[in-house]
């Protein structure tokens, strides 16, 4: 068999345009997969170190040749894609032992994939739409997906539930997890109403317990919203803290629990508050906070908090937070984590 490997390296790597060319690759790949005499076509990245890597395997040498038609197009096209300074063609006779290594390097690139999948699919595709409210989300998955989620749901006297979660560990495990752990929450809040949160997050947790993976949990921020009086009651499964904005300060909202999935019989504690005309609420999920600039200094909750008392109403908080994120970090940062945001804003009523 016959590989031809397609090196393309940035001089200086930039993570959005390796992000870019795999996406535009994976589009060419069933196309490529069809020609004549191939036997595999596979696209490896590395955002560290700036290179991607693209191996094609060939029944001979004359079936690589015939290919040059269609492939010598789309070296060029991923090349401007990629950015790339330099682009190294090679050609080599290979061994089963390394077709195997390339086969079995893609199967884990397959599973990110199937990661990804399953938590877009698990995720909202729409937000309410609340009169006298604003709602945003923006959600960004890191290279090794993790196990975020945040949903919406109705409940009875026009309440909303609102929640957003983080499973533990990487790929498909945590995005199974994630998933689960969202739709068990909307049945036993659609079951249980609006009565007792903390009592929700209590039967969540013990159906947990019994169906995911021992030494996997899940924290899990959970609260539902009265939209005619601003009223928010919460309970908290060990959740990063969210914060609300009012008097040219940032609040915590502090509730104990314990995280879903590590012990039965936990009980919740439920808080409540009540927002007024221009106050916000922000429910995000640890990628924010443990982002870090080319220093290796980290985003952090001192930051955080200091940022959204200085927020002013003019502009979303959500927006303002993922420029201030991306100012730290710089261009070519490498995201560490799944990000998730979600804010609620009390309009002011219009005189």
């Amino acid at each position: 068999m016959f590989a031809r490997i397609v090196t393309y390296t940035q001089a200086y790597p930039s993570p959005h345009r390796i992000e870019e060319a795999l996406r535009r690759t994976r589009e060419r790949l069933p196309g490529i997969r069809e020609l004549d005499g191939i036997e595999g076509a596979y696209f490896f990245t590395d955002s560290q170190s700036g290179k991607a890597i693209f191996i094609s395997l060939w029944e001979s040498v004359a079936a690589m040749h015939r290919s040059d038609e269609v492939m010598g197009p789309l070296r060029a096209e991923l090349s401007g894609v990629f950015a790339a300074n330099w682009v190294d063609v090679e050609h080599y006779e290979v061994g089963e032992t390394l077709v195997q290594e390339i086969r079995e390097r893609e199967l884990v690139e397959q599973e990110l994939e199937v990661a990804r999948s399953i938590q877009q699919t698990s995720l909202p595709k729409t937000t309410p739409t609340l009169e006298g409210w604003q709602i945003a989300t923006y959600y960004r998955p890191a290279r090794e997906v993790g196990g975020d989620f945040y949903d919406f749901f109705e409940l009875e006297d026009s309440r909303v539930g609102v929640v957003v979660g983080d499973a533990t560990g990487k790929g498909v495990p945590a995005a199974l997890v994630a998933s689960a752990t969202s739709s068990v929450l909307r049945a036993v809040a659609q079951v249980l109403g609006s009565s007792s949160p903390g009592a929700v997050l209590a039967q969540v947790n013990e159906t947990l317990i019994a169906r995911i993976p021992a030494n996997t949990f899940v924290t899990c921020f959970y609260a539902i919203l009265d939209p005619s009086s601003g009223h928010l009651i919460y309970p908290n499964a060990g959740h990063d803290l969210p914060y609300v904005r009012r008097n040219c300060d940032a609040e915590e909202l502090r509730a104990r629990g314990m995280p879903l999935g590590l012990m039965s019989g936990m009980a919740y504690e439920e808080k409540e508050i009540v927002l007024e005309e221009g106050e916000s609420v922000l429910f995000y999920s640890d990628g924010l906070v443990e982002a870090h600039d080319p220093r290796g200094d980290m985003f952090g909750f001192p930051r955080l908090r200091a940022l959204i008392a200085q927020q002013g109403e003019e502009r979303q908080l959500g927006d303002s937070l993922l420029e201030d994120l991306s100012s730290f970090t710089g261009e070519d940062w490498e995201q560490e984590d799944d990000i998730t945001l979600l804010t609620l804003r009390r309009s002011r009523t219009e005189i």
